[in-house]
């Protein structure tokens, strides 16, 4: 669910992105600068640190062996004699 989540940020960034940055103008003097080049800064931001959640997240183990070896050990031992 979590992967979901860290996907869709990416893209809606992407799209924030697509629409940003030709109104953007990070040369130009004055607060508009700047503000041009904090917003880009914070998107890299975004876009890495979900990037980075979405690549590293561990992920969940598998029961396979596991489950087999807890239904051996219920088994029933029977001594006849």
């Amino acid at each position: 669910m979590n992967k979901n989540r860290y996907l869709l940020c990416i893209l809606l960034c992407g799209v924030l992105l697509y629409y940003g940055v030709p109104r953007l103008a990070p040369f130009s003097d004055g607060a508009e600068g700047i503000f041009s080049i904090a917003w880009l800064a914070f998107a890299l931001m975004v876009v890495a640190g979900n990037l980075t959640a979405l690549l590293y997240t561990p992920k969940k183990p598998r029961a396979t062996k596991k489950s087999f070896s807890k239904v051996q050990k219920k088994k029933k031992l029977y001594n006849y004699q």
